[in-house]
């Protein structure tokens, strides 16, 4: 009978040590984990915001492009047909196509092109660049033979065989320079005829043979 109690009791001491090993182990329920977990991603997320936010900040500015600045160009008015024609003002470069050239230049009149002397393009481009200029505006290029005859007939001041019907002149003036001083220039370039409009404010420049003379 001795036997018994002594077995029970040794089966309540080993109950009892077996609940007292185990709390240790479930001291933190489950739930408590995962707010500990949540709490510990949020305090992270609010240590790292201050250098998330300067790399976004960082992002948002964009970095100075490096490069050549661009070409300087000439702009050419053509004073009838209200067109405009670029040329870039290196000396150097090109010049624009020589049909891009013949179409600028056509006929106000008959609004038809033909073949320009590509001398004429250039003379333009120096032109300017020997007055620091940046502008040119174009008072005749091309003249048809049929409008050509028809002003003569009307008295103006135009030759009979003009160099302007064979697609070998322009007429042109720079604005802020004076037409004196570009009918000199013109002359120093022994590139072929040179007339002043002095009334007219325009100067005359041909491929043909060198000869020089005054209009109005």
């Amino acid at each position: 009978m001795n036997a018994r109690p002594c077995a029970l009791a040794a089966l309540l001491v080993i109950a009892a040590g077996g609940v007292a090993a185990a709390q240790p182990a479930i001291a933190i329920p489950p739930a408590s984990k995962k707010a500990e977990y949540l709490a510990g991603k949020e305090s992270f997320a609010a240590q790292a915001e201050p250098g998330t936010a300067k790399v976004k900040a960082t992002a948002k500015v964009s970095p100075r492009k490096i490069g050549s600045p661009p070409p300087k160009v000439i702009s050419v008015f053509n004073t009838w047909t209200h067109e405009w024609i670029a040329l870039d003002a290196d000396a150097k470069a090109g010049l624009p196509e020589e049909t891009t050239v013949n179409r600028f230049l056509r006929c106000h009149f008959t609004n038809e092109p033909t073949r320009m002397d590509g001398a004429l393009a250039r003379t333009l481009r120096e032109a300017a660049r020997h007055f620091g200029r940046d502008r040119i505006d174009i008072v005749s290029g091309f003249r048809a033979p049929k409008y050509n005859l028809m002003l003569r007939k009307k008295g103006r001041e135009v030759a009979r065989d003009s160099q302007h019907s064979h697609g070998n002149a322009v007429d042109f003036r720079i604005p802020g320079v004076d037409v004196r001083a570009l009918e000199a220039w013109a002359r120093r370039l022994r590139l072929g005829g040179v007339g002043l409009y002095l009334g007219s404010g325009f100067v005359h420049v041909d491929t043909g043979r060198v000869r020089y003379w005054n209009g109005t």
